[in-house]
């Protein structure tokens, strides 16, 4: 119901499996993309006799999928799955490079996952993962999923999120590439000060033009204040 697939739509599974999520989202379209690396699985979907007419069966691996060879004109993709939990976060950061052809994502992943993705600053879970996404997309926390709804059920809780991807309008970072490489080194020990974890990146007079303590920890410092950074120092001010 959250993710409200519509006839004509551009709607894309990664790892269907056995076809849980599947057959429900099938039943009000008549066509849909699944990405499965499983060949055994992707046996079985090519012959279920209610889904094997619906789908396009893509075996391949998520994390090296070009997603643009899905696009459509005029048909944004939407992508939802039930993600493996190891490979979540690195898989939406494949993501990153396709967001201009995305119009939404759904994804159940594990519950601590989704509390870093939608974290505020100033809290324990607001990390790396936190900075990156929030800049790339706007986020809904959609439902917590308890143990007990898998079978056999896990010792984790989950969580499914919906991901919307922010207009280029928004997206301000001079050199992407900048902003990723500060974000990753304010995090990369995040008990240290930012004068130390920045330390031959940004220097105290960079600090003060930014208006930032040198004191300050990195899960202080807001999604628009790393973006400033990396702008300062793409200008060569540094």
């Amino acid at each position: 119901a959250a993710i409200n697939p519509q006839p004509g739509q551009n709607l894309v599974e990664i790892g269907p499996g056995l076809g849980a999520l599947t057959e429900p989202v099938a039943s009000q379209i008549s066509h849909m993309h699944v990405v499965e690396l499983d060949r055994d699985l992707a046996e079985r979907l090519r012959h279920h006799p209610v889904l094997k007419d619906k789908l396009t069966i893509h075996e391949a691996d998520a994390m090296k999928f070009d997603f643009t060879s899905l696009k459509e004109e005029g048909k944004p993709l939407r992508i939802f799955g039930n993600l493996p939990y190891n490979i979540s976060t690195p898989l939406m950061f494949h993501l990153f490079s396709f967001s201009g052809l995305i119009q939404d994502m759904h994804f159940m992943l594990q519950k601590e996952v989704v509390e870093r993705l939608v974290a505020e600053p100033g809290t324990s879970d607001y990390g790396r993962l936190s900075v990156m996404l929030q800049y790339r997309f706007y986020m809904d926390w959609l439902l917590d999923v308890p143990p007990e709804c898998f079978e056999p059920a896990p010792k984790v809780y989950s969580a499914v999120v919906r991901l919307i991807p922010r207009p280029a309008s928004e997206l301000l970072a001079l050199d992407a590439e900048k902003f990723a490489s500060v974000v990753a080194a304010a995090f990369a020990q995040r008990r240290k000060m930012l004068r130390n974890n920045l330390k031959g990146i940004l220097d105290d007079v960079g600090f003060s033009a930014l208006g930032i303590a040198p004191t300050s920890r990195a899960e202080d410092l807001a999604v628009d204040t790393y973006v400033a950074i990396a702008n300062y120092l793409s200008m060569g001010k540094d």
